[in-house]
């Protein structure tokens, strides 16, 4: 009977998580194949990434460029988190959210689960849909190595 009084008294409170998770799923429904088509099919056989920026010639647009791209990271993966108790792809929108955001070990965790089969076959379905090589995943020697 307790669930039953909560859920009337927390109507309005419940749409609003309904609502988010469905704009979630949406974005990240959007987002998700944006994102997997532009990876470099080699993205993750690298044993370790060189940091961006170093590649980057104005530090000031450099900085503003991160710190949006780390914020809608951790967008993505509070977003993926969410899904994996309610609608939508949890896992692949972490996965996503990890690759945006700028943290130490953030590519072996990436590696870690890109190499998971569910995950690996759901990206290479993508990019064979957007006509893109599938991704070369790293072998298990080369896993430990991390």
């Amino acid at each position: 009977m307790a669930i039953k009084e909560w859920i009337e008294a927390d109507v309005t409170f419940l749409q609003q998580i309904g609502t988010a998770s469905l704009v979630m799923l949406i974005v990240t429904l959007l987002a998700l194949p944006i994102i997997v088509v532009k990876l470099p099919a080699d993205y993750f056989t690298q044993e370790r990434r060189d940091s961006a920026h170093r590649t980057r010639k104005h530090p000031l647009l450099w900085g503003v460029v991160t710190l949006v791209k780390n914020l809608l990271g951790i967008v993505l993966i509070l977003a993926g988190l969410a899904m994996l108790v309610l609608p939508g792809q949890g896992v692949l929108t972490i996965l996503i959210g990890l690759s945006l955001t700028n943290f130490p070990g953030k590519y072996a965790i990436e590696r870690r689960m890109a190499r998971q089969p569910a995950v690996g076959k759901t990206l290479n379905r993508i990019r064979q849909w957007a006509g893109q090589p599938p991704l070369s995943m790293p072998a298990d020697a080369a896993e430990s190595a991390d």
